[in-house]
């Protein structure tokens, strides 16, 4: 399980907890992005297809090759608004076992009046179509897509795909928001995860409504990271379990997007959720030291205190029953499932 320490939600904690801030450009969060915000309105060009202001297109991104030779094409859902504004960039099944994110940005771009939007938003709901269509996390050759980003023209499968998906979509992008859950066996809360040491990140992680979030500058070859790296704020939005599609995590996500929409300018309405929005600048996974089946005694979500029981790992060979305490106090970002 895991769980943080809730962060005061102002720059002089953040530093206060010792997350350094680097800095950036004044002003807009994508001042430091690869191509400028447009403040006229204006077609735009991507995977060599030119777009009209206020139209919704399906493109196709071709990812890879399948071990037969065949060519595998993903959707690549674009609406382009009638007023300028920024390209914000959606993307799910980078593992392909993750399955709330393609149901999430399917509904948010069909919710989207493309007369009414200011901006772009390029939405890829299966990006990793070969583990999607297989129902696992990684690619056939077992690598995991997202530790191979920004990738590299030649080399491994995984590289190449992380090349060209990198190159031809996601340095467009003036943000990127990537939808993942939980790995394997585990769920997690609706969470925002970024480096909040950047200014800009921080700046579009507030953007989620009341939303978590988690201080985390990620692995290097994740999604995040290289564009990060590069100067485009990007942040990583878990939602629950692999492997199932989860009704309430997806309205959860869906009422996030719009607040983020809107808050970034992009549409004009939406219903905003009350709760004030939590952050946290550290988290500890709390793992249980016997082998046996786990039965939790808490829920995503839960405030915890220092020893207080968080579930039990029975042996049912020896028929033994070992408590699982929390060594920290905080809140249950994520969990095994019972198993």
């Amino acid at each position: 399980m895991a769980a943080a320490d809730e962060l005061v939600t102002d720059a002089a904690a953040i530093r206060d907890a010792g997350v350094e801030i680097f800095p950036t450009t004044e002003g807009s969060p994508f001042a430091d992005a690869l191509e400028p915000v447009p403040t006229q309105v204006q077609s735009l060009t991507l995977l060599g297809e030119s777009i009209q202001p206020g139209t919704r297109h399906e493109l196709r991104w071709q990812s890879s090759q399948s071990f037969d030779g065949s060519v595998v094409a993903t959707p690549v859902v674009v609406l382009h608004g009638a007023r300028p504004g920024p390209r914000l960039c959606l993307t799910a099944a980078v593992h392909g076992d993750e399955l709330n994110g393609i149901e999430i940005i399917r509904r948010v771009t069909n919710n989207i009046d493309v007369a009414e939007l200011a901006g772009t938003v390029i939405a890829v709901p299966i990006v990793n179509y070969l583990g999607y269509s297989r129902g696992t996390r990684y690619l056939p050759d077992r690598r995991d897509l997202n530790r191979y980003f920004p990738g590299h023209r030649s080399g491994s499968s995984a590289a190449r795909i992380a090349f060209g998906f990198f190159n031809d979509l996601a340095r467009h992008c003036h943000a990127l928001v990537d939808f993942h859950t939980g790995s394997f066996d585990r769920s997690n809360l609706p969470q925002v995860r970024g480096d909040l040491r950047i200014a800009a990140v921080q700046s579009f992680a507030r953007g989620f409504g009341a939303t978590a979030v988690l201080h985390s500058p990620g692995s290097v070859g994740m999604l995040r990271r290289a564009l990060t790296d590069v100067g485009i704020p990007a942040v990583t939005f878990e939602l629950g379990a692999p492997l199932r599609l989860e009704p309430s995590e997806i309205d959860f996500g869906v009422q996030a997007m719009h607040s983020l929409l809107h808050g970034l300018g992009m549409t004009r309405s939406f219903r905003a959720r009350s709760e004030p929005q939590a952050l946290f600048y550290a988290a500890k996974w709390v793992r249980a030291d016997t082998g046996g089946m786990l039965f939790a005694e808490v829920e995503l979500g839960d405030r915890v205190r220092v020893g207080q029981r968080l579930g039990k790992v029975i042996d049912p060979l020896q028929n033994l029953e070992r408590p699982i305490l929390s060594p920290v106090r905080g809140k249950v970002l994520g969990m095994a499932l019972n198993q």
